[in-house]
């Protein structure tokens, strides 16, 4: 497939990260701080996003499985992954971080469970729409500086 042509499927495909909802503004402000001196910034970020929260979707399967549950510390735990799906632009991720932190103020387990089973399904969603999206970038190759988008 010719650069050209890789270059418009990779406009499309992140067009509709946006128009899904997946992601938000805060992602096309990391792209403003890609440049030719640091490429693969986003992909970095976003990779060290995806380390990170692994360990502390982990943490909150374990503080789910306590009984009774630490509904402080769950909405503590809970607080740092939407501060840093935030980071991200990770919109679906992060409303469900917000739902997940009122059924934890409530006291809903219940709530929290399904919640977190969804926020899951959001995040692993969003990985691989983000991993086929990067993969591409890099067959496409950079974007000279006078034709990237603004």
């Amino acid at each position: 497939m010719e650069k050209t042509q890789l270059r418009r499927q990779l406009a499309n495909i992140r067009q509709s990260l946006f128009d899904q909802g997946y992601l938000d503004e805060q992602f096309v402000q990391l792209e403003e701080l890609q440049d030719d001196a640091n490429p693969n910034f986003v992909e970095e970020i976003v990779t060290l996003y995806y380390r990170d929260s692994s360990r502390l979707i982990l943490s909150i399967e374990q503080a789910l499985q306590k009984s009774p549950l630490d509904f402080n510390k769950l909405d503590a735990l809970m607080h740092q992954f939407k501060g840093s799906s935030s980071s991200i632009g990770a919109k679906k991720v992060k409303a469900e971080c917000t739902q997940l932190r009122e059924y934890c103020k409530a006291g809903s387990g219940e709530g929290c469970l399904r919640t977190f089973q969804q926020l899951k399904k959001e995040y692993t969603t969003l990985r691989k729409k983000l991993e086929a999206y990067f993969q591409l970038a890099r067959q496409a190759g950079p974007i000279e500086s006078a034709c990237r988008p603004k």
